[in-house]
């Protein structure tokens, strides 16, 4: 099956952008990255991706550089590989009405999952505001009962503070919904007494259904002492689960549906981690969360736009009771557009065994986030340069990359990699050419160098070699060679192959591992995939959570449970 069209042309793009880039040698192994970084899909057809990019290449070498300019303007300009930022962490609005000292807010994650990239944005703007007032961060657990699909797990309350901790944001007290139900009972029964509310006994199908059309329940007409009497029943167990819930009166003619006569409390004999099944009735969120904003002191609620419902409830239940709320603060949805964020999911995957934990790749969550070398800095820079804007926002993963590649470019020493290996004779290796001195990182001296002992026999990536057969090529930094037309089609070789002289020639650059001393390696990448392949002998005395850089693939990051002397090095794939 062929490629797409477009992909042509974003290829032919990019290699223009890579050709102005790097003087008029366009390189295979960045374009390739940058390819499949953004699209995980050709992952699978790495090396038809890699021939494309090297036909594009050939036919882009002839170009004069003003011809290659103009053809690059032509199609768009330079990729853009990160969004700007809109706003810098110091110019984000104040906060209505705060005072220094006196602020306190909250963040309230349900522990059904770790913190992930979505949950990014609560974290550090939370955090940036307690700061910015000197104020107080209130973590709260929201483990009200869930149900049987969205299950409160205890392992979550210690993976995400852990979260926080990774992320450098302290909190200033830790406090859970389950303890709090007294107070949401004596609330309820605040609200009751003003007539506001009635017990309904309607199936949920009746009860959305009669809330669509505005139609009142029978329920709807009872008095205050017969609610009263009814709540307090559901609180005795008066009722089998589903068979009651409080609801609040409101317009049945509002204009949202969802709006009409909310549920208050529903009743649950699911078993919790923390209280088992102490209590049987449980507050719904906006419930909640209209007592705890109050009872807790919060001055300022920061959330996302998708939480204007719960918004809009929590006011009416002030409004009914004479209380004046905090104001809230809002921002916008921001997607990247790569990761495919379900926690439910993910809870399923990390509990069956199929995901290796929460720190697996394919959560996306800060943990994994942290396993691939992407620093927890960069995320926070990345979250912030989005500022407080209302506006969804969807972007690619390379934005974030770029962002970290910032921060890791200067401490990744660069290693040499060769996936899916096949052996490579070089016929007429000199002898002088036995030992070569390599920088470990080619802009920064300080980094060092390793000296590499190679006698003519090399593993080589097979999709390099498929897309280079028949060329003249060179083993980086080290010696020319002429590759067959023809390879062996499945085993490492031996592929014989000719010396082709020492001249740093402008032909394709290839990675190797010289054979005598290779290590295997085993790299977890983002999709969850494992990708075998062999490294240069300088791996073995890399540091269990060390960031390096595979040439032309990518930046890793060592297993912090790999231990020297252990065969495969196992490491997880960061981004190109």
């Amino acid at each position: 099956m062929s490629l797409p069209p477009e992909l042509h042309q974003r290829a032919r793009r990019l290699v223009l952008e890579n050709a102005v880039e790097h003087g008029g040698e366009p390189r295979v192994g960045p374009i390739v990255a940058r390819l499949l970084a953004t699209d995980p899909s050709l992952r699978s057809r790495a090396s038809d991706v890699t021939s494309l990019v090297a036909e594009t290449i050939a036919a882009v070498t002839g170009l004069s550089p003003e011809v290659r300019a103009s053809e690059l303007a032509n199609l768009g300009g330079a990729e853009a590989i990160a969004v700007r930022p809109t706003k810098v962490a110091g110019e984000l609005p104040a906060l209505p009405g705060a005072e220094p000292g006196k602020v306190v807010l909250r963040m309230a994650p349900f522990p059904s999952g770790a913190l992930h990239i979505g949950n990014a944005r609560m974290i550090f703007l939370n955090d940036y505001y307690r700061r910015k007032y000197d104020g107080k961060l209130l973590l709260v657990f929201d483990d009200t009962v869930g149900s049987e699909e969205k299950r409160v797990d205890a392992e979550l309350f210690g993976v995400i503070r852990a979260d926080l901790d990774r992320c450098g944001v302290p909190v200033d007290a830790v406090l859970y919904k389950s303890d709090r139900l007294p107070t949401h009972y004596a609330w309820a029964e605040r609200v009751i007494a003003l007539g506001a509310t009635y017990v309904c006994f309607c199936p949920s199908t009746i009860l959305q259904a009669n809330r669509r059309a505005g139609i009142a329940c029978p329920e709807r007409v009872q008095t205050v002492p017969e609610t009263l009497a009814l709540w307090h029943k559901m609180l005795d167990g008066g009722f089998e689960v589903g068979g009651a819930v409080l609801r609040l009166k409101t317009d049945l003619a509002d204009p949202d549906p969802a709006f009409r006569d909310r549920v208050l409390f529903r009743i649950s004999d699911l078993d919790h981690p923390r209280v088992g099944r102490k209590w049987r009735v449980w507050p719904l969120l906006e419930f909640s969360w209209a007592v705890d904003d109050i009872e807790l002191g919060v001055t300022h609620v920061l959330r996302g736009k998708d939480l204007v419902m719960e918004d809009r409830m929590q006011r009416h239940i002030w409004q009914l009771l004479g209380i004046q709320g905090p104001p809230f603060v809002h921002w916008g949805l921001l997607r990247v557009r790569e990761a495919k964020i379900s926690k439910s999911k993910s809870y399923a995957e990390v509990k069956s065994g199929e995901y290796d934990g929460w720190a697996d790749p394919r959560t996306w969550s800060l943990a994994s986030m942290v396993r691939r070398g992407i620093l927890t800095e960069s995320v926070k820079a990345f979250t912030m340069s989005f500022g407080l804007s209302l506006a969804d926002i969807e972007v690619p993963a390379e934005t974030l990359y770029a962002e970290n590649r910032t921060r890791v470019d200067g401490i990744a020493k660069r290693r040499m990699f060769a996936e899916d290996p096949v052996r490579v004779v070089v016929d007429g290796f000199p002898a002088d050419l036995r030992s070569v001195t390599l920088s470990n990182h080619p802009d920064l001296p300080a980094l060092g160098e390793r000296t590499v002992s190679v006698d003519g026999t090399f593993f080589l990536a097979r999709a390099d070699l498929l897309a280079h057969a028949g060329e003249t090529v060179r083993l980086k930094d080290l010696a020319n060679l002429e590759l067959p037309a023809l390879l062996p089609s499945t085993g490492e070789g031996p592929v014989h192959a000719p010396f082709a002289g020492r001249e740093n020639r402008r032909v394709p650059r290839l990675q190797w591992a010289e054979a005598a001393s290779a290590i295997p390696v085993d790299l977890l990448d983002v999709d969850g995939r494992h990708r075998s392949g062999v490294a240069e002998s300088a791996l073995r005395d890399s540091a269990p959570g060390e960031i390096l850089q595979f040439e032309r693939v990518g930046f890793v990051r060592i297993e912090p449970d790999w231990t020297s002397g252990m065969s495969p090095v196992r490491v997880c794939f960061g981004h190109p």
